[in-house]
């Protein structure tokens, strides 16, 4: 009973922030006032389909003519979008897949990705995302575990898929060449094309679908996702200015949260959503100037990659249109925050969130530029609390805590069993991070990469954040090695600018003057680059097996 009355200004807090979301919605073009029977429509399209098929209806309905999507193979209306999948959910259907089937999804962002989201929607069915970063073992036992019944896949990843049963069919999503692959293989285009596109049946219940954790050690674990309602959109339009129209680059794969998500909201408010199937960053600057992007949605490292072009290289092309950038998936370094703005303006919106419990909070211009490292504030709808290790909440400014939030979009437990662990009915993100003066709050770190060197606890984010200051070091990150006289050491992985030279010893010095002295990396390994899986993350599990001869 206790439990559920600290739940109880949570709730009201809901309540009252409601008339301020339902203006954000107003705002960004996703509610009309004037036309509330078309916010019905909307509602009922969401609960009939789900978020992502649900969204593309609705835009097939308003503005079926109107550019949806645009990859290699050239552009597609919200119509062509809308008959596609519906096509390929007949053809689905009539090879057996029904709404009690999990359909995994193994692709780049392309058309083809997009049609088995909707298909596999219009179907009832579940959509499993897999992961591009995936290893064959990871691969095959998602595929046992979730009981997939078909699997789509890019033709690039056929290897990944020799230990998957026989029994599982596969269809081809993406078609590289076309003298390799097997004539016999069924291929999404062919199966769109030779079936009838005429409006499916509502499926007896809304499809779901399944998000994989990141997968940087053993195998990633499914957390399902069931939206079925509009108000979880707040989340991001309350507190970044997305508008209805115009165009957004996704260049974050859209099989994790953000670009997914971003694909949904671009969906429902008539967006073009601009695509490539591999990042290259002076290709993302073209494809912006090209389709007049007003918005480009990308990880850290990718937003590095296209300022790493240079001034030279980033004055040729006008990208003045674009009036958001939204970075998520890891954590925005201050100097690359810095260097954006200087680049592009007062448009980066920094997302932090995780698999599990959706959108936390998000960082504005202003907070990035006044408090660079920030992740901001929870937008309305959401709880973001502090808690120590024997869950006590934590309200002093600058105190660290373990970082617990709560929203509608948060997920129900892990497909597998298991859950994030909950306290006052909020879900731990797994993060280390503090609240300053003003209330906006800065992650320091994994709860699990905390490293205890010499008796003191150690956030590697500080150091890594303090050496990413500096001109003449591109990336780095830093990780604890096993000592016999201290348990811990720190490792200090560090990639050199362009052109730069760096001394081991210089950036020891830079971090003994700016931090206390058992935060001073005993080692300093300078590598070519840093392994990262698709979405960013750094894999530091390999860099903490690294050897001092291995490069």
């Amino acid at each position: 009973m206790l439990e559920y009355l600290s739940r109880v200004p949570d709730y009201l807090g809901r309540l009252l922030d409601l008339p301020v979301r339902v203006d954000a919605l107003r705002k960004a073009g996703l509610f009309d006032p004037i036309r509330p029977d078309e916010g019905l429509r909307s509602l009922l399209a969401v609960r009939r389909f789900g978020p992502v098929a649900g969204a593309a209806h609705i835009a097939a309905r308003r503005a079926g003519h109107d550019l949806a999507l645009v990859d290699e193979l050239g552009p597609l209306t919200f119509d062509q979008l809308d008959r596609r999948s519906n096509a390929l959910a007949r053809a689905w259907s009539a090879r057996g897949l029904d709404h009690d089937s999990v359909i995994a999804v193994l692709a780049r962002d392309h058309r083809g990705l997009v049609d088995c989201m909707l298909a596999a929607a219009k179907l009832g069915a579940r959509l499993l995302l897999m992961n591009t970063g995936f290893s064959k073992p990871q691969l095959t036992d998602v595929v046992a575990r979730e009981e997939v019944a078909a699997l789509a896949f890019d033709q690039e990843f056929s290897e990944l898929l020799g230990d998957v049963p026989e029994h599982v069919p596969r269809y081809l999503a993406w078609l590289e060449d076309q003298e390799t692959v097997d004539p016999e293989l069924p291929k999404l285009e062919e199966l769109i094309a030779s079936t009838q596109d005429s409006a499916v049946p509502t499926p007896p219940k809304p499809g779901g679908l399944v998000l994989l954790t990141s997968g940087t050690t053993g195998t990633p674990k499914g957390a399902p996702r069931h939206v079925t309602g509009v108000l979880g959109a707040t989340h991001f339009v309350e507190r970044i200015p997305l508008r209805a129209g115009g165009a957004n680059f996704i260049a974050s794969p859209m099989f994790h949260a953000t670009g997914l998500s971003q694909l949904i909201l671009s969906l429902a408010l008539g967006t073009t959503v601009v695509v490539r199937r591999r990042f290259v960053p002076e290709e993302t600057l073209r494809a912006i100037v090209d389709h007049r992007c007003t918005g480009l949605v990308v990880v850290p490292t990718m937003l590095a990659r296209v300022l790493d072009l240079g001034p030279e290289v980033l004055g040729r092309y006008d990208t003045s249109s674009l009036r958001v950038i939204v970075t998520a998936g890891s954590l925005l370094a201050p100097d690359v925050s810095n260097r954006a703005m200087h680049a592009f303006g007062p448009v980066v919106y920094n997302l932090y969130g995780s698999t599990e419990v959706a959108v936390a909070t998000i960082a504005t211009p202003e907070e990035l530029l006044g408090s660079p490292g920030t992740v901001g504030r929870a937008p309305k709808g959401c709880v973001v609390r502090l808690y120590d290790k024997q869950n006590r909440r934590i309200t002093d400014a600058d105190a660290k805590g373990r970082i617990f939030v709560g929203s509608e979009l948060a997920f129900g437990g892990y497909t597998g069993g298991g859950h994030k662990e909950i306290i006052d009915g909020l879900l731990s993100s797994g993060d280390v991070g503090h609240f300053d003066a003003s209330g906006l709050l800065f992650v320091d770190g994994r709860d699990d990469d905390m490293i205890v060197s010499g008796g003191e606890n150690v956030y590697p984010a500080e150091i890594e954040n303090l050496l990413l200051e500096r001109s003449d070091v591109a990336d780095v990150v830093v990780v604890g090695v096993d000592d016999p006289d201290f348990g811990q050491r720190l490792r200090a992985f560090v990639v050199a600018a362009s052109g730069a030279n760096l001394d081991e010893g210089e950036l020891k010095e830079h971090v003994r003057s700016n931090l206390a002295r058992y935060k001073v990396p005993r080692e300093v390994v300078f590598l070519d680059e840093l392994p990262r899986n698709a979405t960013g993350k750094v894999l530091r599990g390999k860099l903490a097996e690294y050897e001092p001869d291995q490069k």
